[in-house]
């Protein structure tokens, strides 16, 4: 049995929750959680303590960051909805040469995600980050070649939830994306994708939950139309636990950083509505 090490902000939030038992299941119960540490502790946020937590699920609540890592196979960095840690929380991990999963989102700006992949590379890390959107079956079959246009659609908070529409738009129409300019309101944002070739992808943010979902248009004058309707996550775990045994990653270094970089001019993007942000990759 292959022993994953968590490294969170604190522990109760719904990716730790969650992923011990989908990672065993999906492994065949040949990788298991075993060792977590958080940066602070959970009642700080009004959640679960650390202690409780960790005895909930039994697993080795440890004091340092360097403990989980020694003790680990591979590691997660999770704090998910706090990227702003990730450099903090994946720096040890990405001197230890051990295969190391960041959750999305990666981080707040292009400059710390480079930062990241560098560290990860003078030490031989393997290293990735992804939206779990990437590996939705109706996304994976779905043609992408000859796209001349792209509107992509997907419910919650901007900052937090809009890295799973960037995320297939880029595996979709590629990292050579130009300016973004944002349009819309609070409750129904959207942002405008430009690409080197003039071609444009549209994201709409809609603060309810709804379905992920693209509408594509081809340059051959054909349409498609598809909902992310499959159990995303599954396939997300099951590629996870192949990178853990193979070391190689499932999204290269360029496209989680190009990512990033449209993630970042976004929202600067939101604080002058209508006008083009130009967008560092």
């Amino acid at each position: 049995m292959k022993k994953i090490g968590f490294i969170d902000y604190f522990l109760d939030e719904w990716h730790a929750e969650n992923y011990p038992a989908w990672i065993e299941e999906a492994s065949g119960g040949e990788y298991r959680v075993c060792y977590a540490y958080a940066k602070i502790d959970g009642t700080e946020v009004g959640k679960m303590s650390n202690r409780d937590w960790a005895d909930k699920h039994k697993i080795t609540l440890c004091d340092t960051m360097e403990e989980v890592i020694q003790k680990s196979d591979v590691l997660i960095v999770l704090s998910p909805d706090y990227p702003e840690f990730h450099e903090e929380l994946s720096t040890l991990a990405m001197m230890s040469g051990k295969p190391t999963y960041v959750d999305k989102t990666f981080t707040n700006t292009k400059a710390e995600a480079q930062r990241i992949f560098a560290l990860a590379k003078e030490h031989g890390t393997p290293v990735y980050s992804t939206s779990a959107l990437r590996f939705a079956e109706e996304y994976v079959a779905t043609r992408k070649d000859g796209i001349s246009g792209l509107l992509s659609v997907g419910g919650g908070n901007f900052d937090n939830y809009c890295i799973h529409q960037i995320e297939p738009v880029v595996c979709f129409m590629g990292t050579d994306a130009k300016r973004v300019m944002f349009l819309g309101s609070e409750l129904s944002p959207s942002l405008v994708i430009e690409f080197a070739d003039k071609k444009c992808a549209i994201i709409n943010q809609f603060k309810e939950k709804v379905d992920f979902g693209l509408s594509i248009n081809y340059d051959d004058g054909t349409t498609e139309s598809i909902r992310a309707g499959s159990n995303f996550f599954k396939e997300f775990i099951k590629q996870l636990v192949d990178f853990f045994e193979t070391g190689i990653p499932k999204v290269s270094a360029e496209d989680t950083i190009a990512i990033m970089a449209i993630r970042e001019a976004g929202i600067k993007a939101m604080r002058t509505p209508s006008e083009w942000i130009s967008i560092d990759i």
